[in-house]
């Protein structure tokens, strides 16, 4: 499986942002999709996560900020951060998980500046 991530950049704090995230290879349709980030110094902590049936589930630090989505077709996730703070600042890694394994994104850069 390769997964494509695109929309990182920068941002001033308050600001918004939409990372995209598709997959392509062998895909299985039953399988979970979701964003993790890793600032420097940091472990790698989960943004947010969807299963293919719609489930989702999200950090603590994100309080209603981030929305994850997916178009099961085009085989997507999306990530809609609003109220972006400096504290989001990292590279945000796109994941999915499905019966034959584990799989990363490249990852993409987002910087909030305050």
């Amino acid at each position: 499986v390769q997964l494509q991530a695109c929309g990182g950049g920068l941002v001033q704090a308050g600001g918004s942002l939409r990372l995209s995230c598709a997959a392509s290879g062998t895909i299985f349709s039953i399988n979970v999709m979701g964003w993790y980030r890793q600032a420097p110094g940091k472990q790698r902590e989960l943004v947010a996560a969807i299963t293919s049936g719609g489930s989702t589930n999200y950090g603590d630090f994100v309080k209603g900020r981030f929305t994850i989505s997916r178009d099961n077709a085009k085989n997507t996730v999306y990530l809609q951060m609003n109220s972006l703070k400096s504290e989001d600042t990292a590279v945000y890694y796109c994941n999915r998980r499905q019966r034959d394994g584990n799989y990363w994104g490249q990852g993409t850069q987002v910087t909030v500046s305050s």
